[in-house]
């Protein structure tokens, strides 16, 4: 229907030009004289324009997006460049070059951003760069490009909507650098940092790493060192079990984008420490991913939640009621929240008593205060052998501080 009413419209606005051009021929006729001959011919160029301008081809032009990259992480910036290429020189007034995003991608930037308003003339090539200054985290398809171009008189305007390659960007979420400890012993008080690396089997080479202070200098890959240009050591298999399982609250909340990215930076820091990980959430869709180790599978948790949105219909503490942990047994259990409630102290607490272990990081705003019911609860959760610790946007490094006190 849209379609046919553009037509209608195409046609009308040639009808009208052509009207205007016999109006101002059949005036210069019966009027005679030099100023309606004037008149007419002054017109006669603008219509003759118009008129080729309907009849001139928009299918035969070309145009690309270029982008630097395809992955990124929140808060970067992207710099698109648009290329158009036209095989004549046949002149153009004016023309509009709009690209088609998001609204993801809209909201951190206006509209007339990603807008250009350009005098071709007679050019065949035409560029057009913007850029997004603050890309949001999630997967991103960046799709058609819209052209427009008409006559001076505003009688004759073309558009075209050109379907450019699926041009997708993932956006990870940021993460913050920061000190993983292994929580072993479990006392009255609650849990305790163990300061030792995990444990080795230098036997058996399975992989490598990032260089860490305390690794032996023999454990060094010089191979892949040279590679990656960074100092790379090898990935011993584990004596000891230091796995852990992360579990991130999906519940809508104006603190999720925070809950994230401390989730990306304890999965980094904790696969940096050597040990391995699973992950569970519960969003649209329930994901679960077993724990396990290497580059490739942080990569995998990586984009996982750079797509992840605040969606779930399920409280954190409904999930630890429904979830089956047997096959955790022999998991360190990290949930990742911003909402402390009674009921997550109590199901929490009968995990800890029958398997121990559990962890609850809350996720606060950067100088947001901790309210006292919360602090009544974490009091409460401690005494019942469930570690609670406030955890600040910006300061995710300080999130073992507490725990090292300890």
């Amino acid at each position: 229907m849209r379609d046919f009413l553009n037509r209608i419209k195409h046609i009308w606005k040639l009808l009208v030009l052509l009207f205007l051009l016999v109006v101002t021929f059949s005036y210069a006729m019966f009027q005679g004289g030099f100023v309606s001959w004037f008149l007419f011919y002054s017109f006669l160029p603008f219509a003759l324009y118009s008129i080729v301008l309907v009849l001139f081809g928009v299918k035969h032009l070309t145009v690309k997006r270029e982008l630097v990259k395809e992955e990124y992480h929140a808060g970067e910036k992207l710099n698109v460049k648009i290329k158009l290429k036209r095989p004549s020189s046949f002149p153009l007034f004016y023309m509009i070059i709009e690209d088609d995003l998001s609204n993801e991608l809209l909201a951190p930037m206006q509209k007339s951003q990603m807008k250009a308003f350009v005098f071709p003339h007679f050019r065949k090539e035409i560029d057009f760069e913007y850029t997004i200054q603050s890309l949001p985290r999630g997967e991103h398809h960046l799709k058609g490009i819209q052209i427009r171009f008409g006559d001076p008189l505003g009688l004759v305007e073309k558009q075209i909507h050109f379907e450019t390659e699926d041009d997708k960007i993932i956006v990870y979420p940021p993460y913050e650098d920061l000190l993983y400890r292994p929580m072993d012993n479990h006392y009255e008080q609650g849990m305790t940092a163990s300061k030792e690396r995990v444990q080795r089997d230098t036997s058996m080479a399975i992989g490598i790493r990032e260089y860490q202070p305390g690794d032996r200098y023999s454990w060094i890959n010089w191979k892949a060192s040279a590679k990656r240009n960074d100092i790379m050591t090898k990935e011993f298999e584990q004596r000891k079990s230091h796995d852990v399982l992360l579990i991130m609250d999906c519940a809508p909340e104006k603190r999720f984008e925070a809950i994230v990215s401390f989730t990306a930076s304890l999965l980094r820091a904790i696969f940096r420490k050597g040990a391995q990980v699973g992950l569970l959430t519960y969003s649209e869709e329930r994901g679960q991913f077993p724990i396990q180790s290497g580059e490739a599978y942080q990569q995998q948790l990586f984009y996982h939640l750079a797509k992840i949105k605040d969606r779930s219909s399920v409280t954190l503490d409904t999930v630890l009621e429904s979830e089956s942990f047997m096959m955790w047994q022999n998991a360190s259990i990290m949930l990742i929240t911003s909402q402390l409630t009674k009921e997550l102290v109590e199901k929490a607490s009968q995990f800890s008593a029958r398997k121990g272990n559990l962890t609850i990081f809350l996720i606060k705003e950067e100088k947001e205060v901790a309210t006292e019911k919360e602090i009544v609860l974490k009091s409460e959760a401690n005494a019942r052998g469930v570690r609670v610790m406030f955890v600040h946007a910006g300061h995710f490094s300080e999130a073992f501080s507490e725990v090292n006190r300890g």
